[in-house]
């Protein structure tokens, strides 16, 4: 069955002349068929250099948003609506306008998992692997940072500046206790522990790395070590068995789970093909204000 269904999805792309991206998080399959599998900027960006007319994101509703704003021209087909993403979902563009207000002398940072509307007001916006680089490289003493409190806190050890923390963060992340991790260490002492810094903080103390998605992929096959405790989404584990099959990857736990990254199926992927839609578009006026912050990210990194 899907051997067919696999087909029909490579031939429709071929018409539509479509990509098909999945972020690292997708289910083994889906990330099996796209021609990119990485993190949500990284997506965009590869997407938008390529002659693609369509793009069709697996991953969740901002992703797509951010790729319709990186691709003006491109069709964005997200296969499935409802996979949006709680964090993002914590904070709007109202409730930051008016935190700005309690905080005039700050600078705005807004991780890129967070909607259009909130990107449009902000100053710069960053992602797990660049934020301590962004926040270092903004003249400003005082930094707002959203929506993420536990990245804000990572970074904020590493910086003598002033972090302003939004109360919102990843539920999934929060999942992995640090009970986990040393009941892993335990079972697995030989292996490395690598982390996400949308980890609670007593979980990044556990850890001998902390790393985005794409520094989780990069460093699995960097190090010298054979085996590792993965402090992230599972789906990641995929794509590192596939790029290291001479190493054994263990999640730190088993319930680190996105129901909205699992929305997604090769089913969703053909149908979004065949109907042209959903498709995610972002309103002029927000998308130049938001690819504003998304260009002085990229500026200072």
């Amino acid at each position: 069955m899907n051997e067919k269904l696999i087909e029909e999805i490579l031939n429709l792309k071929e018409r539509r002349k479509a990509v098909i991206l999945a972020h690292n998080y997708q289910i083994p399959e889906v990330q099996d068929i796209a021609d990119f599998v990485g993190d949500s900027l990284g997506l965009s960006q590869q997407a938008a250099m390529t002659d693609a007319e369509v793009i069709v994101f697996c991953g969740v509703h901002f992703m797509a948003e951010t790729a319709a704003i990186l691709s003006p021209g491109k069709i964005v087909l997200l296969p499935d609506i409802k996979a949006g993403c709680p964090m993002a979902d914590m904070i709007t563009a109202e409730a930051l306008r008016a935190k700005k207000k309690e905080h005039p002398k700050a600078t705005v940072v807004t991780y890129v998992n967070s909607t259009a509307e909130v990107k449009a007001e902000s100053d710069y916006c960053c992602t797990s692997a660049n934020a301590l680089k962004v926040v270092e490289s903004i003249e400003a003493n005082e930094i707002l940072f959203a929506p993420d409190k536990y990245l804000g806190h990572y970074i904020s050890r590493k910086t003598d500046k002033k972090i302003i923390f939004w109360e919102g963060f990843c539920p999934t992340h929060i999942k992995i206790l640090p009970e986990n991790i040393k009941e892993m260490t335990g079972k697995h002492p030989q292996a490395e522990v690598v982390v996400h810094p949308e980890c609670i903080p007593p979980v990044i103390d556990l850890a001998d790395q902390v790393a985005s998605t794409t520094g989780i992929c990069s460093y699995a096959k960097e190090t010298k070590a054979r085996e590792l405790i993965i402090g992230t989404e599972v789906g990641i584990l995929h794509r590192l068995k596939k790029e290291n099959p001479d190493k054994v990857f263990y999640p730190a736990s088993d319930l680190a789970i996105c129901p909205n990254m699992k929305k997604i199926n090769l089913e969703k992927v053909l149908e979004s093909l065949k109907e042209m839609k959903p498709q995610v578009s972002v309103p002029p006026e927000i998308a130049t204000k938001a690819r504003e912050a998304i260009d002085k990210m990229l500026a200072l990194v």
